[in-house]
């Protein structure tokens, strides 16, 4: 007879659990006393004590304390309409994640999605705090930010009918579906109809810049299916500048570099219809194919360009500083 072998499991310290229970009690009870301060209308008095609450738990490392306690004040004050306190404890939240290296979650992503959207977008506290979020989500991996936070920041962008910001932050999210169906709303509700195939075609040639060639497919795949006035195809016969983005995700997917040469030559005059066009082509035939890198048409290159065609140029917005960040990557 051969015992079987078991592993006992860990026995439970009744101390640990009954201070995390009245740990969690006591942050309970404070957040309950501030709110009250708030809905009383003490919001400078409230603000103060969730600012000096915030230092005291950083200091004693609960950071998950001052988390929560960070989050529930951001929201309670930004409801009451104090938005000047209620974003500064929303960036004092993105303080507090990069002091605990807190990992990039559904949960801590939302948290920072659900303050933007009760800060107005045209505020320069809206936007600091956009930035700030960005730059904590950054890594090796993501220099310019987690794709999954540019998704969430994508979507928070389009349920606002900014179209720009959307697209900037798709583009640099791995979410190509949702991002085509945006372009297809984009482009019947602000652009012209001879230019439906253009929305697609930077789209692809920006998601190929950043090598990301299965994300430009689907966004390809999912926007000529789904535009009302665009035909059936491959082939398009009357977008000819379609049938060339189509050949040249064939040409990337499939490492054909006679192809490549090929229909950049053959659809030239398609190419040309917009200048950066040729900047952006020349960067993925570098990454894709070893090809030459080749000199830059415009002035800005490709830099300039993904900033202009992303936000109409507008340099002056507050989203136009964010695309000075994240264009970055495509050098």
């Amino acid at each position: 007879f051969v015992p079987c072998s078991f592993k006992m499991a860990a026995p439970t310290d009744p101390m640990s659990n009954s201070s995390d229970r009245k740990r969690g009690e006591g942050v309970s009870r404070i957040l309950s006393k501030l709110k009250e301060r708030v809905e009383n209308g003490e919001y400078y008095d409230a603000h103060q004590m969730y600012r000096t609450l915030y230092f005291r738990y950083t200091q004693q490392n609960k950071y998950l304390e001052a988390i929560d306690l960070l989050y529930n004040g951001a929201n309670v004050l930004l409801e009451h309409n104090q938005h000047n306190s209620g974003a500064d404890l929303a960036n004092l939240l993105v303080t507090a994640y990069e002091k605990s290296n807190i990992a990039i979650t559904d949960q801590s992503i939302n948290r920072l999605t659900t303050l933007l959207r009760k800060l107005d977008p045209n505020t320069v506290e809206r936007h600091h705090l956009l930035m700030a979020a960005i730059k904590w989500s950054s890594s090796q991996d993501f220099p310019r930010g987690d794709p999954i936070l540019h998704e969430k920041l994508a979507l928070l962008h389009w349920q606002e009918k900014q179209y720009p910001a959307a697209r900037y932050h798709f583009i640099h999210s791995d979410n190509g579906s949702d991002c085509a169906v945006m372009l297809v709303e984009y482009s019947v509700a602000l652009g012209y109809p001879s230019e439906t195939d253009m929305f697609i075609t930077q789209a692809v040639l920006q998601y190929l810049c950043l090598n990301k060639s299965a994300t430009a497919h689907v966004a390809f795949k999912k926007f000529t299916n789904s535009h009302p006035n665009i035909e059936p195809g491959p082939p398009f016969e009357k977008k000819p500048l379609l049938n060339f983005v189509a050949l040249l995700l064939v040409a990337v997917n499939e490492k054909k570099v006679a192809l490549f040469t090929m229909i950049c030559e053959k659809y030239e005059p398609s190419i040309e219809r917009d200048p950066s066009y040729s900047d952006y082509i020349s960067k993925i035939g570098q990454i894709f194919f070893n090809k030459p890198r080749q000199g830059q048409n415009s002035e800005g290159g490709i830099l300039g360009n993904l900033m202009s065609s992303l936000f109409g140029g507008d340099d002056d917005s507050d989203e136009a500083d964010a695309v000075m960040v994240g264009a970055e990557d495509l050098d």
